[in-house]
């Protein structure tokens, strides 16, 4: 016979035993799946790399990045989005996927319900380049070409519904310019086509333009952010001369909606130190990448907002993703 207080200290055992332990003291429990839907190289990809190596370093386990790309970054992201929420599988996402893809067509996943924000952790700069054909050396004398040369402007991107495409087309649309769009399928084959010219501007990351620049292969006209970049002050934006007129392009951690808000926090936290660190910082400016460390609920509302200012810019346009 088991006395009263043996089966009372069994049950508590025993309820302790399949009680959840706290966030803060189990996770990770296993190896954390990192999906970045692009190709591996971008941006995108260098700094989900960085995050995950930062970590594993501290970690119980390791950080695995894992390259989904397809459909519009809408591949990888719809993997995350139908994990469960315990924390073990993460998505690095940009503005294409919250902002701009709701609007081109019907995803399989909700982008407000199904992601939970984790951090903002980064801007990758746009710039505005031209092929040195062009006689523009700033936004003014480039909207004054273009006026004076209506349709005679072809601008690439790396596909219909993408960052450069959409940036190129609210500079249009504010200054009243008639420009021509060629999509490429990537980044490298519009620079390629740029510095050919074959095609005369170029809106996008400046890690894959300077080079080129310092080259005099292409010439450099302005920022596309909403304010100067800190590594380039003398570098005046877009919207200095045409007010409104900016692309802020944003990369953030996020993982399937419904995480408990602890493990957000523990997860926010432990990046946040991750980039911190001298070496972490050195690395992405070697990128042209910027930390640019917002909370869960920042981002959200970064989210919402970009949504819906994008949104009109997509239907007035009527652009239509690949």
């Amino acid at each position: 016979m088991f006395s009263r207080r043996s089966v009372v200290t069994w049950l508590v055992l025993l309820s302790a035993a399949f009680a959840p332990a706290a966030w803060g003291q189990a996770f990770p429990a296993k190896p954390v799946r990192f999906i970045v839907p692009i190709t591996p190289g971008g941006s995108n990809d260098v700094l989900a790399r960085l995050i995950a190596q930062k970590l594993t370093e501290t970690w119980p386990h390791p950080v695995v990045v894992e390259n989904r790309p397809g459909a519009g970054m809408n591949l990888g992201a719809e993997m995350v989005a139908k994990s469960a929420p315990d924390g073990h599988t993460w998505l690095l996402g940009a503005n294409n996927l919250f902002a701009f893809n709701p609007h081109m067509g019907r995803l399989p996943f909700d982008v407000f319900k199904d992601f939970t924000p984790v951090a903002q952790v980064a801007s990758v700069p746009f710039v505005m380049v031209v092929h040195p054909s062009v006689p523009a050396k700033s936004v003014a004398e480039f909207i004054d070409y273009a006026r004076k040369n209506p349709g005679r402007i072809n601008y690439a991107s790396s596909g219909n519904g993408s960052p450069q495409q959409l940036a190129a087309e609210l500079l249009a649309r504010a200054t009243g310019l008639s420009m021509q769009h060629v999509p490429y399928k990537g980044a490298v084959p519009a620079i390629t086509d740029l510095i050919g010219g074959r095609v005369q501007l170029f809106i996008g990351a400046v890690n894959s333009l300077m080079p080129h620049v310092r080259d005099n292969k292409l010439r450099l006209i302005a920022g596309a952010g909403a304010r100067r970049f800190a590594a380039f002050p003398e570098l005046p934006a877009m919207a200095e001369t045409a007010p409104g007129v900016a692309l802020d392009v944003w990369l953030g951690v996020f993982l399937p909606g419904g995480a408990p808000r602890d493990l957000v926090n523990r997860i926010h936290g432990d990046i946040a130190r991750a980039l911190n660190t001298p070496d972490a910082r050195a690395a992405l400016a070697a990128q042209g990448i910027e930390p640019a460390l917002a909370t869960p609920e920042a981002l959200a509302q970064t989210i919402r907002e970009d949504h819906a200012r994008w949104g009109k810019v997509i239907a007035d346009a009527n652009i239509k993703a690949d």
